[in-house]
């Protein structure tokens, strides 16, 4: 089985956050799950909800660290008795779309 997650964890600061975000990242590194970082958060794959929550929990307590405030996002898909990753996932998706599920974007701003 394998516990997909979407985890988004920032600090209410006015400055960048990326600072931030690079140590809520690293902080999953401390785990056994596998992760995407994207614009809007980061996927996290785990084998369980139990190695996912522990991961996601490290990741708030880095943001913490440093921040008076932080605001914590987790979103679960945890499909017990099925072992699909989330790139599987997305793949699905893609088929049924019969392309890539991302826009074109022009190179050179025109």
């Amino acid at each position: 089985m394998t516990c997909i997650g979407f985890l988004s964890v920032a600090p209410v600061v006015e400055e960048s956050m990326a600072p931030y975000v690079a140590d809520a990242v690293a902080a999953l590194e401390a785990f056994d799950v596998e992760y995407e970082t994207t614009p809007m958060g980061t996927i996290i794959e785990a084998e369980d909800s139990e190695e996912l929550f522990a991961a996601a929990h490290a990741a708030h307590e880095a943001v913490g660290a440093q921040s008076d405030r932080v605001e914590t996002f987790l979103k679960i898909d945890d499909k017990r008795g099925v072992d699909q990753r989330a790139s599987e996932k997305v793949d699905a998706v893609e088929s049924q779309l019969g392309r890539a599920a991302r826009s074109e974007r022009s190179e050179g701003g025109d």
